[in-house]
């Protein structure tokens, strides 16, 4: 088949990521995305919103343990992705996918069959990063979906965590350019845009319909509508004020190339944050900037011979 010349896209790929709390609506914002879509349906529960789905949906197995085990799904999708006509696949959760590995090592902890727990979280990293590849490299738009749970922290005071540890939200920032959360009001409920890679983020819109019609559109021309290529390029590349968390700082650093690792990265940024004690997000970002720019500076540049 002859090379086929590319065409602008009005918006960038959907790479999108979707966190709120069990019955949220997260299965039926995914069931919103363009069709066909094909379902990980680790959470077996999507069967409850298909008559809302947009176009054709195809399971990924008829075996429910299939959706939960990352060699299977790997096999799975090579297997039968190849000109298929898939456009969306939804993860649907990563929360039940990754969980089982963390509670195994907590578990080996316990039972004294393994001292170090870091090595014993080696098999859940493994298990995200082969996810990841066999999820991203088919071209579609990807929407991953996890959960939030209530909890308490050391003083016992009600926290709400994220169901994916902050490691494997790094790792998953390489691979989207938009993270969404539920966010709700009263009685209504809406989708706030945490993070937009090339476009703005920090608003919420509030779904109107009850089951999130139109809501993909409507995210899109919000981030980026009248925005030039030229400006979502600059959002892009702008020099943050301020990160949203750790793992967005750790992520942009090793998309720099500053680290190559993200326990490397991890361990730079406790240890400045600790040295230095800012007393706000803004000043650990600008604290965290100076480094990862130092270190683009000191990066060696590669010989022609290892290319």
């Amino acid at each position: 088949m002859p090379f086929q010349k590319m065409t602008r896209p009005t918006h960038p790929p959907r790479l999108w990521s979707l966190v709120g709390y069990p019955g949220s609506g997260k299965s039926t914002f995914a069931s919103q995305l363009r069709g066909p879509s094909l379902i990980i349906d680790a959470d077996h529960r999507y069967s409850e919103v298909l008559d809302l789905a947009l176009g054709e949906v195809y399971k990924l197995s008829p075996r429910a343990c299939d959706n939960t085990d990352p060699d299977t799904i790997t096999r799975l999708l090579t297997e039968n992705m190849p000109d298929s006509d898939v456009r969306t696949i939804v993860v649907d959760s990563l929360t039940s996918i990754i969980t089982p590995y963390v509670v195994q090592a907590m578990v080996d902890r316990e039972r004294g069959r393994t001292r170090n727990l870091i090595a014993a979280f080696k098999d859940k990293a493994l298990a995200m990063r082969q996810l990841q590849d066999a999820v991203t490299r088919w071209g579609t738009d990807v929407l991953w979906i996890y959960h939030l749970q209530d909890s308490r922290d050391a003083k016992a005071e009600a926290v709400v965590r994220k169901t994916i540890s902050q490691t494997e939200l790094a790792r998953l920032t390489r691979s989207i350019n938009l993270q969404l959360q539920i966010t709700h009001e009263g009685t209504r409920r809406g989708v706030e845009v945490l993070w937009a890679r090339r476009g703005r983020s920090g608003l919420v819109l509030w779904d109107d319909s009850g089951h999130w019609e139109g809501m993909p559109e409507r995210l899109e021309e919000a981030v980026y509508g009248g925005l030039s290529q030229a400006e979502q390029r600059s959002i892009d590349r702008q020099t943050p004020k301020v990160f949203r968390n750790a793992e967005a700082a750790i992520a942009w650093s090793i998309e720099l190339g500053a680290f190559t690792a993200d326990d490397e990265a991890r361990r730079v940024y406790n240890q400045l944050k600790n040295d230095e004690r800012p007393r706000n997000a803004h000043e650990m970002a600008a604290l965290w900037v100076t480094e990862v720019r130092a270190r683009e500076r000191d990066a060696p540049v590669p010989s022609l011979r290892a290319v």
